[in-house]
């Protein structure tokens, strides 16, 4: 990291999320640069909600969360001075944005180069995952384990990564296998990473991944999809 402030920018990726993304934006601390919010073709008034919260509101009508994402890091990229880390996190106020000066802090000083925000139990709400992500989350991460000897114990949305790497890493995916894509290229490449635990509380509105039936499958399929597929190269 260089010697001078690093510069730390925040992409959120939203999805009708208009009575929860004012909250998040007003929770993240002041050392961040920029907040892009991402209007992931939402029908409601998260577009506008964002933009008089403060926020770098882009519009991205390809629904998915890869999409969303992809649309953050292009817009971050065309900066004059882009940022030096790039933080993700959810738009439905589950996560703490105050906890993004934890979440940063091995990349400042300890050479990381990703950080996962881990939910663990204990500083957990009750009810704030459901029992499928709670097992889910295991479950990718016992393969990823036994596939490649990864210390992950979460697919959490809330993570830090140095955009230079973030770059190498050529992300692809556009639904909802961005996350362990990130983990997987991550192990690949051989990044530096660690995990920092994180409170979670009960979203604002209802999940469109864990609060369906088919979300939660295709989320699924998708995830231990990616992690075979990555196995067998």
């Amino acid at each position: 990291m260089k010697n001078t402030k690093p510069i730390v920018c925040v992409i959120i990726p939203a999805f009708n999320e208009a009575d929860a993304i004012a909250h998040v934006i007003r929770d993240i601390p002041l050392l961040v640069d920029e907040i892009v919010v991402v209007n992931n073709g939402s029908t409601d008034n998260t577009f506008l909600t964002a933009t008089e919260a403060g926020a770098t509101v882009l519009t991205e009508n390809q629904r998915g969360y890869g999409y969303a994402c992809l649309k953050g890091i292009a817009h971050l990229n065309q900066r004059a001075i882009p940022p030096d880390i790039v933080v993700f996190l959810d738009g439905d106020y589950s996560d703490h944005p105050q906890d993004l000066e934890h979440l940063i802090d091995p990349i400042l000083n300890t050479n990381m180069d990703l950080v996962i925000g881990t939910r663990v139990s204990y500083l957990r709400e009750p009810g704030s995952l459901t029992p499928q992500q709670i097992f889910g989350n295991w479950f990718a991460c016992w393969l990823m384990k036994l596939f490649y000897g990864a210390k992950f114990t979460d697919l959490g949305p809330f993570r830090a990564i140095r955009l230079s790497q973030l770059n190498s890493l050529n992300m692809t995916d556009k639904t909802y296998g961005w996350t362990v894509e990130m983990q997987l290229k991550s192990l690949r490449h051989k990044l530096n990473y660690t995990e920092v635990p994180v409170k979670y509380r009960k979203r604002i509105g209802v999940s469109k991944v864990s609060g369906t039936l088919k979300g939660a499958i295709f989320a699924g399929i998708k995830i231990v999809g990616w992690i075979i597929k990555y196995g067998m190269r």
